[in-house]
């Protein structure tokens, strides 16, 4: 009767062993991939629901931020504003002080991953 000799289930060993680590590597990306579309859309979908909240309050648009309570534990925002700048666009001339750039990051508790929602509004006059 005849056998396999020890080289030959050494080699056997050694190529499973080379295709396991590869399969479990691509599983392990694949997994931090899936990880990131699902922060990437539900980050997105946050920040357009709260950029709608803070357009439509006409807030005083001013630096701020939080999270978004039980309903979606884990995200959090922040809020920066700027004045934009319309130089010598004959155009806008006459928006000048008036434009406001508003930044809206949705981020994840440990701050690793965010997304950034930007927005021109037209403040009213008062």
């Amino acid at each position: 009767m005849r056998g396999f000799t020890l080289l030959e289930v050494m080699i056997a060993i050694a190529l499973l062993a080379i295709a396991l680590t590869t399969l479990l590597g691509s599983q392990s990306q694949s997994m931090l991939a899936a990880e990131q579309a699902d922060f990437s859309s539900q980050a997105a979908l946050l920040a357009r629901l709260k950029m709608t909240e803070i357009v439509a309050e006409g807030a005083a648009l001013s630096e701020s931020g939080g999270d978004f309570g039980d309903r979606f534990p884990g995200y959090g925002w922040k809020v920066e504003t700027a004045p934009v700048a319309v130089g010598e666009i004959e155009t806008l001339a006459g928006l000048a002080g008036r434009l406001r750039r508003i930044d809206l990051t949705v981020h994840d508790e440990q701050e690793r991953r965010s997304f950034t929602l930007t927005r021109i509004v037209l403040r009213e006059d008062r």
